[in-house]
């Protein structure tokens, strides 16, 4: 005698697949929303580069670009589910820091000058975060 188990989904609804197009369109969103996200923290850390307090540089803005491309990252990845989403912002914000660290203002000055530790740190850490990010999607890849 053979009983079968059925489970029971009294008051379930069977789950539905999203619709193709909206959900790329929630990828095309999530990938959209990253890119404004990197410039607006991209031109948030240039401004916050020459912050003194008491004649002291602030490092905040080291801080800031590490935790702000990281999390920049993890979106733009867990947005789009596309490993390469990463590239996109990446590039962006690094487009924004060297067009920054070459172009003068009309006073002559540079936006991010050689002499400035902080700003040359910022664009070490602020790279690094996506790149550790995309490193370790990489390695998650190959371990599965």
């Amino acid at each position: 005698m053979t009983v079968s188990v059925e489970p029971e989904t009294i008051g379930e609804a069977p789950a539905e697949r999203p619709r193709p197009v909206v959900d790329l369109l929630f990828r095309v969103l999530g990938l959209v929303i990253s890119l404004v996200a990197t410039v607006v923290t991209g031109v948030l850390e240039l401004f916050l580069t020459p912050l003194r307090i008491g004649g002291v540089p602030v490092g905040a803005t080291v801080l800031l670009a590490g935790a702000a491309n990281a999390a920049i990252a993890w979106f733009a990845v867990h947005t789009t589910r596309r490993r390469w989403a990463v590239g996109p912002p990446w590039a962006l914000w690094t487009v924004m820091m060297i067009f920054a660290s070459g172009v003068r203002t009309r006073e002559g000055d540079y936006l991010v000058s050689g002499n400035d530790w902080i700003a040359l740190v910022m664009i070490l850490v602020g790279s690094l975060a996506f790149a550790i990010y995309a490193y370790r999607l990489i390695l998650h890849r190959t371990q599965s």
